[in-house]
């Protein structure tokens, strides 16, 4: 119950403060993940004997940007079952909050363990100019993360587009920022998986929409026919499909 309270967002700063002193871990686990605590107990709670209190400290959006610059050298690790290694909890939770100096996130890109990179990567305030370093990092999941961060430019985009990876070419062509000539590119992937991506896109143009409705798989021509951009003379031609799931997804689009 004390957990539940201070999970709640509308628990007064009285209460939380009293909470944060909580003999339970998760329940002061759950006051460092409340956006309402005040600042002074998310300051006193980057201490806390638990890493994972530490770590819900790091994503809260409150948190001071110096204490973030402290939390980022946070040693504390935590096994990971399905990936059967360590994982360095705060340090990932610090490099995936938006409230993080741009120094503390070029510290934490340079991380040796990917997994700090990839939610560095993932960051909605990361410079272009460290996107662009860690599109080029080793490990795919980074190149993912930037191919899913909705800040990262056409030219990024555009490098990963030809990612040897499927998954980050599908990232790329899910990203509504990818540049059409990628996106053309990408309608052509060997993989299927890539050119479904590709019609699920909102922004993908049209006339890649109508080259993509004629496709072998029925997956990605269901695709076409969801998308909102697709033509009205494509989706009476899909509404007339083989496939029935294809079918009911043309008709539902036609005006």
């Amino acid at each position: 119950m004390r957990r539940k309270v201070a999970w709640n967002p509308e628990t007064s700063e009285e209460i939380l403060s009293v909470l944060s002193k909580d003999e339970v871990q998760w329940v002061r686990e759950a006051v460092a993940g409340n956006p309402g605590s005040p600042e002074e107990v998310l300051i006193g709670l980057a201490d806390d004997a638990s890493g994972f209190v530490r770590a819900a400290v790091a994503l809260n959006s409150k948190t001071p940007a110096q204490v973030l610059e402290d939390l980022a050298a946070d040693e504390m690790m935590d096994y990971d079952c399905t990936l059967g290694k360590n994982r360095y909890l705060v340090k990932e939770a610090v490099a995936r909050n938006p409230s993080i100096s741009a120094e503390a996130l070029a510290y934490l890109a340079r991380e040796s363990d990917e997994h700090v990179r990839a939610a560095a990567a993932s960051n909605p305030t990361a410079a272009n100019e460290l996107l662009a370093r860690l599109s080029r990092d080793v490990s795919w999941l980074v190149r993912d993360r930037i191919a899913k961060n909705s800040v990262s430019d056409e030219a990024i985009l555009s490098y990963l587009s030809a990612d040897r990876i499927m998954d980050v070419r599908i990232s790329v062509a899910l990203n509504t920022k990818t540049p059409q000539q990628s996106l053309s590119a990408l309608s052509k992937d060997k993989s299927w998986e890539v050119r479904e991506a590709v019609a699920m896109n909102s922004k993908t143009d049209s006339k890649i929409l109508e080259d993509l409705s004629g496709h072998w798989s029925w997956k990605v021509r269901e695709a076409v026919a969801q998308n909102p951009g697709t033509p009205q003379d494509v989706l009476r031609r899909l509404a007339q499909d083989p496939d029935q799931s294809v079918q009911k997804s043309a008709q539902k689009q036609i005006i």
